[in-house]
């Protein structure tokens, strides 16, 4: 299979599975437990179906809209993921420039493989940054002063990591950061000769926005489960959320709300958006989906917050979906993952372009010329 024969996010991820050691390719692709959440992230879009018009004169459409306050080509955000250089020796590097690229907003993530200042520099396009809180006061401030230097756009606080979810792919395979060789996986990375001699030969393994304060999954390999249930602040409430929001004193995003009482209690502290989120089914197994919560937290809240639907999108029929019941933008991670683990740069701007193309067919096919006639008339429940 060649980067040539995908044309959708799923072709991506079977090219991913192939181009992988089992143990990293698992880390993408699972989830928690069972893994219900992360297949229903998905299949929630196919409880709804859009309701064409016709006639529409759709000659000209217009597919952009803001997010945040900045203007975005398509109503997508790629989410910020962790520890991207395992995937692919690119990394952010890779995702940042083809997000600028097609003029999307994207994120990194505390635990990224690319440092504040490095991805500050390469790209002008929105950024945003998604804070761990942990334990160490002074790592949450070093961060956010790093953000605030580097003139990100937006900062996300991570809600739904107060401990981490059981990731049992992970824990057969013994993945960990930076990744390392165990008996039961030699063979798989000995057949995976590109990857392997990239994580070997090229520059150093490390976690750059960390490392200034820890050693673990730089110079100390760790499994995700066991970073985020011993560095993280199992403490952290409204009052931390509310604390950081005023330090940060910039566009301020909590990702990870699920509820429309803790999506009221966001607009409360003052945040100006909610990412609707379970971590990619990553964390709490047999969780709604975001999709499944969106109605009920748009009526809630919508019109006093920006409402981001994240998880689940394979299809750009799903982001309209998304923006019919209420969403500002969708956003994901595993969408832009498995092509940046299969083909790096070239992988993630072939699976935006194709995403694009889905957008611009499915609002033609609509009948709707810019993102924002997509409402919930065009909307019925199966």
């Amino acid at each position: 299979m060649r980067l040539a024969d995908c044309h959708n996010i799923d072709d991506f991820r079977r090219l991913a599975k192939a181009r992988l050691p089992f143990p990293v390719f698992d880390y993408i692709d699972g989830a928690a437990d069972d893994e219900l959440t992360k297949a229903r992230n998905t299949a929630a879009f196919d409880t709804v179906d859009l309701v064409p018009d016709v006639l529409a004169g759709v000659e000209t459409i217009d597919t952009s809209c803001t997010i945040l306050g900045r203007r975005s080509a398509l109503p997508l955000m790629l989410s910020p993921t962790a520890v991207q250089r395992a995937f692919h020796w690119q990394g952010e590097t890779a995702v940042a420039k083809a997000a600028e690229k097609f003029g999307l907003w994207f994120g990194i993530s505390s635990l990224a493989t690319r440092s504040i200042e490095e991805i500050a520099a390469l790209t002008s396009g929105p950024k945003l940054f998604q804070l761990y809180v942990h334990k160490d006061k002074g790592l949450n401030t070093h961060m956010i002063e790093r953000c605030q230097a580097a003139k990100f756009d937006a900062l996300a606080l991570t809600v739904d990591t107060i401990v981490s979810g059981k990731r049992e792919r992970c824990l057969r395979s013994g993945f960990t950061t930076p990744p390392r060789f165990t008996p039961a996986s030699i063979w798989s990375y000995a057949t995976r000769p590109r990857w392997t001699l990239d994580y070997l030969f090229r520059e150093k393994f490390r976690l750059p926005n960390l490392d200034t304060h820890v050693s673990e999954g730089t110079n100390k390999a760790v499994s995700i489960a066991e970073y985020f249930n011993t560095m993280l602040d199992t403490s952290m409430d409204w009052d931390t959320a509310a604390t950081i929001r005023q330090q940060w004193g910039g566009t301020f995003v909590l990702k990870g709300v699920m509820s429309a009482g803790d999506a009221r209690r966001a607009v409360e502290i003052g945040a100006d958006a909610i990412m609707i989120s379970n971590h990619g089914g990553r964390q709490l197994d047999g969780s709604r989906a975001p999709f499944d919560q969106l109605p009920e937290i748009v009526d809630a809240v919508g019109g006093r917050i920006e409402i981001i639907c994240d998880g689940g999108i394979r299809r750009g029929t799903h982001v309209m979906k998304a923006l019919a019941s209420g969403a500002s933008a969708a956003s994901g991670g595993r969408l832009y993952l498995y092509a940046l683990a299969a083909a790096g740069q070239y992988g993630v701007e072939r699976a935006l372009g194709i995403l694009k193309d889905e957008i611009e067919r499915g609002m033609r096919l609509m009948g709707v010329t810019r993102v924002d006639q997509l409402t919930r008339d065009r909307l019925r429940l199966r």
